[in-house]
């Protein structure tokens, strides 16, 4: 458990001090643009990796039971994931499901964490996704409060970027229930030991 708390305060930790723009900038003023992000993406990197090791370690030393989710909400959590991979897809291609969505890439965030806490009722998970959730939230609030600051309209950044018709959001559906279904089906039990796809939930 303690390097799984380690990591999530590395990896958190990390993408919090970037909403705390005025110590951002003086970091970035005293050691430069490159190595504060050279820096940063080593600490991210090392806090996902301990993460991983730490969150496996604790499955396999026996994990500590908080509640018993019911089976459905195991299906729950493979759908509402479905909509987690499309956000994060539409993060990289200009879309009306980007501009809906503001921020994407936070908002999948936000689905995956609640999707995992409800179908996971032990310590660990609680521990782990919990704090992702929490980070994704304070981190909406705080780029909402920056574009409000900066007088960015109602929509924010994505409403420019809308492109004509609905082509690229047809993409972004596609491609993000073809990610969703190859991780689900075949990569989620190899990397991380568990099956969720149904007909193999619990093997």
């Amino acid at each position: 458990m303690l390097l799984l708390i380690l990591g999530l305060v590395l990896f958190l930790g990390t993408h919090a001090f970037t909403m705390v723009r005025g110590k951002r900038a003086a970091v970035v003023g005293e050691v430069g643009e490159n190595r504060y992000k050279l820096g940063y993406t080593a600490l991210s990197l090392l806090g996902l990796v301990l993460i991983g090791v730490g969150y496996h370690d604790y499955r396999l030393s026996g994990m500590i039971p908080v509640w018993d989710p019911p089976v459905w909400t195991r299906h729950l959590a493979l759908t509402l994931v479905l909509l987690a991979f499309i956000c994060l897809v539409a993060t990289y291609i200009p879309s009306h499901i980007r501009a809906k969505a503001k921020h994407p890439m936070l908002l999948a965030v936000k689905i995956w964490a609640t999707a995992h806490l409800l179908a996971n009722g032990d310590l660990g998970s609680i521990l782990l996704f919990g704090s992702f959730l929490a980070w994704a939230v304070s981190a909406r609030i705080s780029l909402k409060r920056r574009e409000r600051a900066a007088g960015v309209p109602a929509g924010g950044r994505a409403a420019v970027t809308v492109p004509a018709g609905w082509r690229n959001d047809v993409l972004v559906v596609l491609i993000g229930v073809a990610a969703w279904f190859v991780f689900a089906r075949f990569l989620h039990y190899p990397l991380i030991g568990v099956s969720v796809w149904p007909g193999t939930m619990g093997a």
